[in-house]
């Protein structure tokens, strides 16, 4: 038992384009693709934030308890 080869992955490939049909497989694709470049443009608008002074939150002064647990 190792690891598949290339032919493996072509056959897995042909299996699953026969089943699934390829507008749907190419479907998959645009919207994975889409999700992909959303969650990257999301992830570079909140790194923006987070180098802007205003979106940096401010220290919050307070005194802690000491709590004992019987």
């Amino acid at each position: 038992m190792g690891s598949l080869s290339i032919g493996h992955w072509l056959i897995v490939l042909a299996i699953v384009a026969l089943v699934f049909g390829t507008k749907k497989l190419r479907t998959a694709g645009a919207d994975l693709g889409g999700a992909v470049k959303a969650f990257k443009e999301g992830m570079g608008n909140s790194a923006a934030r987070a180098t802007d002074a205003s979106a940096i939150p401010a220290t919050i002064d307070g005194h802690a308890k000491d709590v004992t647990v019987r």
